[in-house]
């Protein structure tokens, strides 16, 4: 009896090490929250800005904390209910409303920018939404247009642009950069392009349809597209910049109002939800996400990041590998903040960090604590 005993607790108290809460002490494979939480030790502080960091295991949250304070004005601890903007980690999001009027009939991924807008010049006729989704589209990049209507003006001064003024950049311009198909060049112009496809085909606003379709069904209850006037973001987290050594809130530029490339906020516990429908296929079967998840091929030869780099992306997702585990992942890079998003579907593990400061690389932390599970792979 002693020996069954003895057994049924050695058992719990197995299955208890491998199990751990937000604030626990041990995750699964073996990595201690201490060993997680020494990755983000520079970031602790009561009056600096920081980030939120969250791991998902084997589907349970094995790791969620925050560092640092939201603002200077109220110093409130970031938590995983703080809102930070995603940056261009919303593309996956803009990504996901495409996908889903695709699974609705309304739209298809080779139909062309001109069926949509007819009054868009002719070069708009060779470009599909699957140029858009994959950045082939060969469209000039909003941002340079815009800095270039305002020769010699402070950033600060510029008036934002929104999605709609993106479309009507592009619609004064006679050409792309390149043949859409041709060469792979990350575009924000295209993903400004995709959210009002999104307007014109659901007849809602992109904010609308995104909290319709994606965030009520997930109870991501906290998560918008946020709109200066409009609505307000809760919990949120304003952007930082150090200069000389004091930081300096630095929330929002010309180009923080557009929507479709980087205009979404969200938290820890939001994209954990996020996370969930992905591994689920809440929203969207595994055969959908297919070609979310297929690497584009361009005519002229492999994709290549500007620095020379071999790249694989899809639909709002890049796809590279990263030591040999299979990754899905994108980066979020604005104006105070920085944001990543680390998927490792094999390995059954998912990275979130959030920082509200542009000092920092997510990416590389996040890859840090993917270096401690992957390396007690047997």
């Amino acid at each position: 009896m002693k020996t069954r005993l003895a057994s049924t607790l050695s058992l719990f108290l197995a299955l208890a090490l491998s199990t751990v809460s937000a604030s626990g002490q041990v995750s699964s494979g073996q990595v201690s929250s201490s060993q997680i939480d020494s990755v983000f030790a520079s970031l602790k502080s009561s009056n600096a800005p920081g980030a939120a960091a969250l791991v998902v295991r084997e589907g349970r949250i094995v790791f969620r904390r925050g560092y640092g304070v939201t603002d200077l004005r109220t110093v409130r601890p970031i938590d995983a209910k703080t809102n930070f903007r995603l940056a261009s980690f919303t593309k996956q999001f803009t990504a996901a409303c495409i996908m889903l009027l695709a699974h609705d009939g309304k739209l298809h991924y080779d139909d062309h920018l001109t069926d949509f807008f007819p009054e868009f010049p002719a070069y708009g006729k060779a470009i599909t939404v699957r140029n858009l989704l994959n950045h082939t589209s060969g469209l000039e990049d909003y941002g340079e247009l815009l800095m270039k209507q305002y020769p010699d003006t402070p950033p600060e001064k510029v008036p934002q642009i929104l999605d709609a003024g993106v479309l009507k950049l592009l619609e004064q311009q006679t050409s792309g950069k390149f043949p859409p198909g041709s060469k792979w060049e990350y575009s924000n112009s295209g993903y400004a392009v995709l959210a009002m496809i999104v307007e014109k085909v659901s007849g809602k606003s992109f904010g609308e349809f995104l909290r319709e379709r994606i965030f009520v069904p997930l109870k991501m209850k906290n998560t918008l597209a946020y709109q200066k006037g409009k609505n307000e973001v809760p919990h949120r987290a304003y952007g930082h910049t150090k200069e000389k050594d004091a930081w300096h809130e630095t929330d929002q530029s010309p180009t923080s109002a557009v929507l479709g490339d980087g205009g979404i906020y969200s938290s820890l516990d939001d994209l954990a939800k996020w996370d969930r429908a992905l591994r689920e296929h809440t929203l969207l079967s595994e055969a959908e996400m297919q070609p979310a998840l297929t690497p584009v091929q361009p005519t002229d030869g492999p994709a290549k990041s500007p620095e020379g780099q071999t790249v694989s992306y899809g639909f709002g997702w890049f796809l590279d590998p990263y030591q040999s585990h299979k990754r899905m992942s994108h980066n979020g890079d604005t104006i105070g903040f920085q944001t990543t998003i680390q998927r490792f579907p094999d390995d059954k593990m998912t990275i979130i960090v959030l920082a509200n400061r542009v000092d920092i690389n997510p990416e590389e932390l996040a890859l840090k604590v993917a270096d401690l599970y992957l390396e007690t792979k047997p």
